[in-house]
């Protein structure tokens, strides 16, 4: 299956992320790669497994007869300020530089950051279809404020794809409430067609936005045994190689090794895989060489780490069953707590249904449990089809100004207060003030009443044409910021009855 890449040259064709990923790792020599991927297994170790940190703290002295039994060739006193807790202190400070390796790790981690924004960046689609563009932009904008501290890690790929349906791993704490595996798409003759013609017109519609794609969603790609020749596929469409996401790395080890090989060939975007326990961890580092996981980034949820799981999905779910038997709200979270693992602001296709929904992060709710919000949904048998459901959907939901004919207000959990010919909006995050004085009529007012349209707002606030656009503009701007209502459910809508 790879005999098509062999004699490609490393590094050859690719595109500038992936470029920037492996500027990453060569501007450093072998030795430092090596030693980088060893720092890196110490704080897996030292974030994922209790036994590990209890055994540091007591060879505070002489760690490096501990480390070398754990198969991590590095010594911890080189790295003091990532881990010791009377050296904290001196982290990201002059004085690191007593600790070669600590300065190493820290300045890797910035770099690894900073990539993950130009990932964000690589989505943008202003020269490509400015709907689109616009629409992204305004979730980009609104989750920012959603969703605070979480923000910034999110990086709204346009595009994400199911190749399964359903997830055999079953984590307790889902955040995407995965059901029940129900079957994988094969890569027949007549699937391997159809999965080229949909990402044929991802890649003709949305250009290099098309890069940001990846292949899961409430799925573990593993799952699917032909998932390499479907990654392979997208590469040669659309010149980047999707991240990989699992918890299932060792269910079919050749498949994740076939994987982390196109990861070296042509891969731009760190894998992850999801470790479950501390007993996973170790099976895991006893199948993989520090080396073989310099690109993959293990998010650690076991019981011993610090990873927080987000109030999302099944781990929602879990704990609103002891609600009730609390008199205090067992559903409150603490400041900065995740409300979400979904990251898309935009497709998510599954090919086993051959559905196509336009998804963007929310807060989870009891309106979207899942963390995501689904705007529109189409369905498609033909890569034809797949074109229209995309166009139907961009056609009636990402627009460039609120709906004339649909209720205009603010977006909820924001806070209105009025003022003298400006208004202010305030979340738990953000605060805007917006100057409101292109009419005599409070515009802030209302929209903060939320008992007009659009246009029936610009008619009552009017009286020339002038002043109509002056509106109209300061609406378009409003939308733009992201800050009024575009989830308008039913009720909302006075469509259905609330009882």
């Amino acid at each position: 299956m790879l005999s098509g890449l062999q004699g490609a040259a490393s590094g050859a064709h690719l595109h500038p992320l992936a470029e920037h990923w492996r500027q990453i790792l060569n501007r450093r020599t072998p030795e430092e790669r090596r030693t980088l991927s060893h720092v890196k297994r110490f704080m897996e170790r030292l974030a994922g497994d209790g036994k590990f940190r209890t055994a540091l703290a007591e060879n505070l002295d002489a760690p490096r007869a501990l480390t070398e039994r754990y198969g991590i060739e590095v010594d911890p006193l080189e790295m003091l300020p990532l881990w010791c807790g009377d050296y904290l202190k001196f982290r990201f400070k002059p004085e690191s530089a007593s600790w070669p390796l600590a300065m190493l790790w820290d300045e890797y981690m910035r770099e690894i950051s900073h990539h993950r924004d130009l990932l964000r960046d690589q989505g943008e689609m202003s020269m490509i279809d400015h709907r689109f563009h616009a629409w992204r932009e305004r979730q980009i904008r609104r989750c920012n404020d959603e969703l605070g501290e979480l923000a910034p890690s999110i990086t709204h790929p346009i595009i994400a794809f199911e190749l399964s349906e359903g997830c055999t791993v079953g984590c307790w704490f889902c955040g995407l409430s995965a059901d029940r595996f129900k079957g994988y798409f094969e890569y027949s003759e007549e699937h391997a067609e159809l999965w080229r013609g949909v990402v044929g017109v991802a890649s003709e519609m949305f250009g290099s936005a098309a890069r940001t794609g990846f292949c899961y969603w409430a799925t573990d790609p593993i799952d699917n045994p032909d998932y390499d020749r479907f990654l392979l596929d997208y590469h040669q469409i659309t010149g980047a190689l999707p991240q990989t996401t699992t918890a299932a790395p060792l269910k079919d080890e050749a498949l994740t090794r076939r994987v982390l090989e196109l990861f070296k060939r042509f891969g731009g975007v760190t894998n992850r895989f999801s470790v479950l326990s501390t007993k996973h961890l170790n099976q895991i580092h006893a199948a993989f060489s520090p080396e073989d996981l310099i690109g993959v980034e293990l998010i650690l949820q076991g019981k011993a780490a610090p990873t927080a799981k987000a109030f999302v999905g099944r781990a929602r779910a879990r704990k609103e069953k002891f609600k009730v038997a609390s008199k205090d709200d067992a559903t409150a979270l603490p400041e900065g707590y995740p409300t979400t693992i979904a990251c898309v602001s935009g497709f998510l296709v599954n090919m086993r249904q051959g559905r196509l929904q336009l998804v963007t992060p929310v807060p989870g709710s009891e309106r979207w449990p899942l963390g995501y919000r689904i705007v529109g949904q189409r369905f498609f048998r033909t890569p034809d089809e797949f074109r229209e459901g995309l166009q139907s959907i961009i056609d009636e939901h990402m627009l460039e100004s609120p709906p004339p004919n649909l209720p205009i207000r603010f977006r909820g959990g924001l806070q209105y207060e009025a003022g003298y010919r400006y208004f202010h909006l305030r979340s738990r995050n953000i605060e805007y003030r917006v100057l409101d004085d292109v009419v005599p009529i409070s515009v802030g007012d209302l929209i903060a009443c939320g008992n007009c349209t659009a246009s029936e707002l610009i008619m009552r606030v009017t009286t020339d044409g002038a002043s109509a656009l002056a509106v109209a503009d300061m609406l378009d701007q409003l939308y733009a910021a992201g800050v009024i209502e575009e989830d308008l459910d039913e009720v909302s809508l006075g469509t259905t009855s609330t009882v």
